[in-house]
C-alpha cells in the first residue's frame, strides 16, 4: 500500500500521453493497461500470484489491442 500514490501518478501521466498516439498505438496501451488489471484480479481471486497474472494479462491484452488498433486504422 505504500507505493499507491506513486503508482496512481505514474499511470495518470501515462494516460495523459495518450493524446497524440495513433489508434494502433491506443489499442496496445489500453490492451495491456485493461488486461493487466483483470488478470491480477482474476490470479487474486484463484490464489495464484497477482504479479504473474498482471504481466500475463498484460502481454496478451497489448497483443490483442495492436492487432485491433491496427485494423481499425
Amino acid at each position: 500500500m505504500r507505493y499507491t500514490g506513486w503508482i496512481m501518478s505514474v499511470m495518470a501521466a501515462m494516460l495523459s500521453a495518450c493524446t497524440n498516439m495513433n489508434p494502433q498505438q491506443q489499442g496496445t496501451v489500453s490492451g495491456s493497461a485493461i488486461a493487466a488489471a483483470a488478470g491480477a484480479g482474476i490470479a487474486a481471486i484463484s490464489g495464484g500470484s497477482g504479479c504473474t497474472g498482471a504481466a500475463v494479462g498484460a502481454i496478451a491484452g497489448g497483443v490483442a489491442g495492436n492487432i485491433k488498433g491496427g485494423r481499425s486504422q
